[in-house]
C-alpha cells in the first residue's frame, strides 16, 4: 500500500501545465489555464472559447496530468499558484487539491442534462468527457489482445509499450486501480517490465510508436486510437475484457484564481451545448449524453 501511494503521489504530482491569457473585451485580464488536453486539442478549445467569447486573448502552456501537477506543486511550495483554472484527466487530482483546499466551489454552474456521477458534489470540479483506456496494437500484429493479461505473455515480449504514469493522468489513474485489484495488482506490472514493456512520456508517444509499427502493442487511451484509425492509421483498439479504466477531464477553478468571473466563463463554455458538441467532435464521448456519442463508440456498440 506504501508503493500505492508513493507512486500515486508522484503521479499526482507530475500534472498540470497549459497557459492561457484571457482578456474580456471590457477589462484586460489574464486567464491561466492549466490543462492535459493534447496539443492540437487544446487549440481548438482555446480558439472555439475565443469564438465564443470576442475580445479574449488566450496563451496556452500543457503538458500530462501528472507533469502538471508537480509543477502545481512547486508552486504552492513558492507561495505563488498561477493558473486559474484546470482541465486536467482524472478526478483523483481533483480531489486530492480539493481536500487541500485548492479548488474554489461553483454552484452556479449550469449542469442541466448532466448526471450527477459526472461532477464533485460541492461543485468544485466537473467532468467534460469520459476518456477509457485500453489495448491498442498494429494491425500487422500476429496475436489480437482480448485481456490485459495478454500483454505479459511469451507472444508479447518486447512489443510493448505505455504512458509514464509520472506524466500522464490516466496512465496514472489506470496503474491506481490496477494495483487495487486481486486479479491484477503489483504483479501484473512487475510482469510487464519483465517481458520488455517500455514506459515513454505520454499516449501521443504510444500512438506514434504503435502505428509506425516501432511496437506492436500499446496501452492508449481510446480515442486518440480510434482518431488515428479513422485518418488511416494502422492500428486496432481493444476493451479488455476484465474491463477498462475511465477518467473524465474534469475543469475546476483554483481557490488562489486571479480572475475568478474569467475562470466561470471559461467553465461555463467547457459546459455548454457548443463545448460539449466540440469534444464530440474532436472524438471523445461528451459527459453530457444529449451532446452524442463518437462514430466509434457507436460502431462498438454494434459490434458487441
Amino acid at each position: 500500500m506504501e508503493r500505492t501511494y508513493t507512486i500515486r503521489k508522484a503521479a499526482l504530482a507530475a500534472a498540470m501545465l497549459a497557459s492561457v491569457a484571457f482578456a474580456p473585451a471590457a477589462s484586460a485580464e489574464n486567464l491561466v489555464l492549466y490543462t492535459s488536453q493534447p496539443d492540437a486539442d487544446a487549440a481548438q478549445t482555446v480558439d472555439a472559447f475565443k469564438a465564443a467569447n470576442p475580445g479574449i486573448e488566450v496563451e496556452i502552456f500543457r503538458s500530462g496530468t501528472s507533469d502538471l501537477l508537480t509543477k502545481l506543486a512547486a508552486e504552492f511550495a513558492a507561495g505563488s499558484p498561477q493558473p486559474d483554472v484546470l482541465l486536467i484527466a482524472d478526478a483523483v487530482s481533483m480531489e486530492t487539491l480539493k481536500k487541500d483546499g485548492r479548488l474554489m466551489a461553483y454552484p452556479e454552474a449550469n449542469l442541466e442534462g448532466f448526471e450527477e456521477a459526472a461532477h464533485d458534489a460541492d461543485k468544485t470540479y466537473f467532468g467534460s468527457k469520459l476518456i477509457t483506456t485500453g489495448i491498442a496494437y498494429n494491425t500487422r500484429a500476429a496475436e489480437k489482445p482480448e485481456h490485459w493479461s495478454d500483454l505479459a505473455g511469451d507472444a508479447y515480449k518486447d512489443l510493448a509499450i505505455m504512458p509514464s504514469p509520472l506524466y500522464s493522468g490516466a496512465a496514472a489513474y489506470m496503474l491506481s486501480a490496477f494495483v487495487g485489484r486481486d486479479d491484477l495488482g503489483w504483479d501484473y506490472f512487475e510482469k510487464l517490465q519483465e517481458n520488455g514493456l517500455v514506459s515513454v512520456r505520454g499516449n501521443g508517444a504510444v500512438l506514434k510508436s504503435v502505428a509506425s509499427g516501432e511496437k506492436v502493442y500499446g496501452i492508449l487511451v481510446d480515442f486518440m486510437a480510434m482518431n488515428a484509425k479513422k485518418d488511416g492509421s494502422p492500428i486496432e483498439f481493444v476493451f479488455p475484457e476484465e474491463g477498462v479504466t475511465a477518467v473524465t477531464e474534469p475543469v475546476a477553478i483554483m481557490s488562489t484564481a486571479k480572475n475568478p468571473d474569467a475562470a466561470k466563463a471559461f467553465v461555463d463554455f467547457i459546459l455548454s451545448d457548443e463545448g460539449q458538441k466540440l469534444a464530440l467532435s474532436q472524438g471523445y464521448l461528451p459527459a453530457k449524453p444529449s451532446a452524442g456519442r463518437p462514430d466509434w463508440l457507436q460502431r462498438a456498440s454494434r459490434s458487441t
